[in-house]
């Protein structure tokens, strides 16, 4: 009987089928893509990092370390890198670098990718330099042409095309440069502040256990300002960073398949409605309850396997276009392999979803009498409140557990459910409370056509309610997702004047400083800031021991405290991003007064502190006792030097430091001159000009955009499924509106205007609604997670909102042909 009845209405159950299956194909594919990923991470691990395990360090390593290094039985590799400019005496240009100075065969998985493939052994022994394929195509360099690093001048050899460990986006902003360790003292970049980085690569034995020595000797070495990393803890590292990005476009597809459900819950119950006087007769014949329920039951589990099928086969088809999208986030190569626990989590959601969001219509069925048949009133079932109360809270169940899997997170996965809930709630409370003010302040005095209309959005079997959260909540992920795109760029945005610097001079020694300045300001440059910074770490907080504080499990002290070393600065001012939030500015230190310092609010909360504690310094061997006098709320998005810790006038003056100097160049030109001569006559300066950067920034964030646009238009699509499900599920009750309204006088135009007018005022509601709880939403991430001043776009007023409401009352009247050109005298026999 499932399967007669269901031939009969194929046409309905396929337009229901359809609004799940983009859900699923969105589910699917990124949780096959997220399986891949992970499986890729597992299987390259050992390339991504090049050995089994590191030791690294932001200096030489002490005794204690090299006796550690030394107890593995050596390094089998090492490196030293920093970021440096390198000039190309061939066209007289610059760039910022990452100079890898290696020694030994690194790596030992993986490969060097290089042009010509001999480069990647014949620099170690002729001497040369590999230099990122990108950066050689846009400088027009050849293998042959010179690179001169420092106070070095080498050939290169070849051009790098990929190296363990790296990922487009960060060689974008300094391009890899290897070179031979034993030519990494010519260079005479190495100098006080220089930020750089000694890596020793190991290969383990078979019989090694990485994970024991990392437990081992991990705090050992973190106690020594050292580190260790095994290639299973970094990879592990990087699956989280790419899982987290994977649940959040997970979340945003599982609403897609949510809207879609509702869709299913929405067209089933108008479906069913109509087929109860047929259950009815049924019912008449002997039929049970439990048979006229499972008739339904069975077509609805139907329509959801085969949605599921169809969803899992698009979504296992667009993963394999994924990794051409976020390749550039990933430092390896994607394999896409099949997986067959999504195919079946796709099967198993068709059928689990559609029946559960299917079920409360379906309930209908089994309350429905024999006496049905007689009645002519509709309305007349008695319904079990308990049912009901079950139904909607299996849902909300599913919903709180599959999000929880998703999450692995009870309260994230709390806060989704409460989060959907509310939205749906407020889309679904502005539907009923627009029905019930239409009803209470109908606008008799309006034409007939205006009238009819509105009387549509009420009418018996209206879609009102579901076609206003699917446009809403569409609406309402993309103008959301542009704001938050808005958001993230002006935060990284510079200002069109000379007031916030774009050009950073890195690494400036006191000596150099007098000389550099001249060379700025003779090209009409300013001087924005001139920084000292002094090299710092933390020796004691409030008393105890960085080394205490590292063992004790019960201490709130964040590590990367303990470990970072920090560049500090002193001046007797606050600068335009700092405000003073707690405690007292101290400008000077005053003989024989306690040096007390001023941290930022993060650095305060990470160290556990507040004004009045103290916290000793080991500058560069030398204890330091302070005291914090202020901490301070900064504006770290602002494009300028801020600093967690800053010392007061006359206390750090003669203690080994450097300078930073910034500048405004107003164009590209006069930015490359001044590297141009920078670079020549201080070749020890790194200099960032902050445009490259924040293009690359801008490259990024349009990328991901795209990415989290991509999923979101899931939701509209879904949104459109769900309106042409509904426009078609309600044709015939439209039908017989149409014969009555013809009865009565009414044309196939006045018809067609009331239809219309009907889409109009849904898309209209739908996509206002949407975009103004986009702006809410948006105030709030701008309020308290991106903390910035929200400006709102016109765009999704201007283009959103227009565009989604023609798109509506488009499928609208496309769908309401068959309602124009239908005649009356096949209603009326109908009826008969």
């Amino acid at each position: 009987m499932a399967w007669r009845d269901g031939k009969a209405s194929a046409t309905r159950l396929l337009l229901f089928m359809a609004s799940i299956i983009l859900g699923i194909a969105a589910v699917v594919s990124i949780q096959s893509f997220s399986e891949n990923l992970k499986e890729n991470i597992g299987q390259q691990s050992k390339a991504l990092m090049g050995a089994d395990f590191i030791i690294d360090s932001r200096q030489l390593p002490n005794e204690r370390v090299q006796g550690i290094i030394d107890s593995l039985g050596g390094s089998d590799a090492s490196e030293v890198n920093f970021a440096s400019m390198a000039a190309f005496p061939k066209n007289d240009d610059s760039k910022l670098v990452r100079v890898r100075g290696i020694e030994g065969q690194f790596p030992f998985y993986g490969t060097l990718d290089t042009e010509p493939i001999s480069a990647a052994q014949e620099y170690q022994e002729k001497g040369g330099a590999l230099v990122d394929a990108t950066m050689m195509l846009q400088y027009d360099l050849k293998p042959g042409d010179s690179i001169k690093i420092g106070n070095l001048t080498i050939p290169i050899l070849g051009s790098l095309k990929s190296v363990p460990g790296s990922s487009a986006i960060s060689t974008s902003v300094a391009p890899p440069v290897l070179i031979p360790f034993r030519f990494i003292e010519k260079t005479g970049l190495l100098q006080v502040g220089s930020r750089k980085e000694y890596q020793y690569f190991f290969v383990a034995p078979e019989t090694m256990d990485l994970d024991a020595l990392n437990e081992n000797l991990d705090p050992i070495l973190d106690a020594e300002n050292a580190d260790l990393d095994t290639h299973k803890v970094t990879s592990q590292r990087l699956g989280r960073s790419y899982t987290n990005v994977s649940k959040f476009l997970n979340l945003v597809a599982f609403i897609a398949l949510l809207l879609g459900c509702i869709g299913i819950a929405s067209s089933v119950h108008i479906y069913i409605k109509e087929k109860l006087r047929a259950v009815a007769v049924l019912k008449c014949m002997g039929a049970t309850r439990k048979q006229t329920f499972l008739i339904f039951l069975i077509q609805i589990a139907g329509m959801g396997f085969v949605g599921g099928l169809i969803g899992t086969l698009i979504g296992i088809g667009l993963q394999q276009t994924f990794p051409l999208i976020i390749q550039e986030f990933l430092p390896f190569n994607v394999e896409i392999s099949f997986s067959i626990s999504p195919i079946i989590m796709g099967l198993l959601l068709g059928v689990f979803m559609s029946v559960l969001f299917a079920l409360l219509p379906l309930l209908n069925t089994w309350y429905v009498s024999p006496l049905e048949v007689l009645r002519i009133q509709e309305g007349s079932l008695i319904k079990s409140r308990r049912a009901r109360f079950l139904t909607f809270g299996s849902v909300l169940l599913f919903i709180y557990l599959f999000s929880f899997w998703l999450l692995e997170s009870g309260a994230y996965a709390l806060g989704f459910v409460i989060t959907v809930v509310v939205t749906f709630s407020i889309l679904a409370g502005v539907a009923i409370l627009f029905m019930k003010a239409i009803k209470r302040f109908f606008p008799k005095s309006w034409g007939f056509i205006a009238r009819q209309s509105l009387l549509n959005l009420f009418r018996p079997n209206n879609q009102t309610m579901v076609l206003i959260l699917a446009i809403g909540l569409g609406t309402f992920l993309i103008s959301t997702l542009y704001f938050t795109k808005d958001m993230l760029q002006a935060r990284t945005s510079i200002e069109n004047g000379t007031k916030d610097p774009n050009i950073i001079l890195m690494d400036v020694q006191t000596a150099q400083k007098e000389a550099i300045i001249p060379n700025i300001t003779s090209k009409e440059l300013p001087i924005i800031d001139d920084l000292p910074i002094v090299t710092m770490r933390m020796h004691s907080i409030k008393g105890v021991l960085s080394n205490t504080i590292r063992k004790d499990s019960t201490s709130r002290v964040r590590n990367w405290v303990l470990n970072n070393e920090f560049r500090a600065t002193y001046r007797d001012s606050l600068v335009d991003s700092e405000v003073l939030s707690e405690g007292e500015w101290i400008s000077e230190i005053e003989l024989g007064k306690p040096t007390e310092i001023s941290i930022s609010s993060n650095l305060a909360q990470d160290t556990d502190v507040e004004v009045g504690d103290e916290i000793v310094f080991n500058i560069q061997g030398v204890l330091m006792n302070t005291i914090v006098g202020s901490i301070r709320t900064v504006d770290w998005g602002r494009a300028q030097m801020n600093f967690s810790i800053v010392f007061p006038k006359g206390v750090l003056e003669n203690a080994p430091q450097f300078h930073v100097l910034t500048t405004y160049a107003p164009d590209e030109e006069s930015s490359a001159n001044l590297q141009r001569d920078l670079v020549k006559n201080f070749p020890n300066v790194s200099i960032i000009d902050l445009r490259q950067i924040l293009s690359i920034l801008e490259d990024v964030l349009d990328k991901i955009s795209w990415v989290i646009n991509f999923m979101a238009f899931f939701s509209i699509l879904t949104g459109i499924i769900v309106l042409i499900g509904s426009v078609r599920t309600s044709k015939y009750q439209r039908i017989r509106e149409s014969v009555l309204l013809r009865t009565l006088g009414a044309n196939s135009k006045q018809i067609l205007k009331i239809n219309a007018l009907e889409y109009f005022y849904l898309g209209i509601l739908g996509s206002g609604i949407g975009v103004l709880l986009s702006l809410i939403s948006s105030q709030l991430l701008a309020s308290f997670v991106f903390e910035v001043n929200f400006v709102p776009s016109f765009i999704p007023f201007l283009v959103f909102l227009p565009g989604i409401t023609a798109l509506v009352l488009f499928i609208g009247l496309v769908n309401s042909k068959s309602v124009l050109t239908s005649p009356p005298l096949e209603v009326l026999r109908k009826e008969g």
